[in-house]
């Protein structure tokens, strides 16, 4: 993309379940419906063909309408490493890189979660506006990711996931 600059996030989180376990969650659309991008009651579609150039799509309905997630799958190498593209169409015709790495720790695996971040420009912007616009969609992207990670841990850890009404 011509006018763009990208800005990469890097979360870490501990599960107390096999790097295997966290591996599936991240394929497995009977899981990914459950917690990635979408909740299970507001969940119409997860799908995937989890090989090297497979796609994956999420379709969650809320508030009336309908958000959709697409990708594809750039590497698989489980339970070490999952790489694939992100994409949201309605909001941006850019596309993010997801890397995950799993390592087994001594209670249980460590997942290091990495997306390199597109960021569109705007016409006019100054360098300033820029390391906005960067800040911002890191920030919110992490606010996102660690509500979904928060989910994904119960879900792996107690097989149920529980939202704070």
């Amino acid at each position: 993309m011509e006018n763009a600059s990208t800005t990469t996030l890097v979360m870490k989180r501990i599960f107390q379940v096999s790097p295997e376990r966290v591996f599936d969650a991240w394929l497995n659309p009977e899981m990914m419906r459950k917690w990635l991008f979408t909740m299970e009651a507001t969940n119409k579609i997860a799908r995937n063909e989890p090989h090297v150039g497979g796609t994956w799509e999420i379709v969650d309905h809320r508030g009336g309408k309908d958000y959709r997630a697409i990708g594809e799958y750039r590497e698989i190498d489980p339970p070490r490493r999952l790489v694939f593209t992100f994409r949201m169409p309605q909001f941006s015709d850019t596309e993010d890189i997801v890397t995950i790495e799993l390592k087994p720790v001594e209670e249980g695996c460590e997942m290091t979660f990495t997306q390199v971040i597109v960021v569109p420009h705007e016409e006019g912007w100054t360098a300033e506006d820029v390391e906005r616009a960067l800040h911002e969609y890191n920030s919110s992207s992490e606010h996102g990711w660690s509500l979904m990670f928060g989910g994904l841990k119960q879900l792996l850890e107690t097989g149920t996931i529980e939202f704070p009404s």
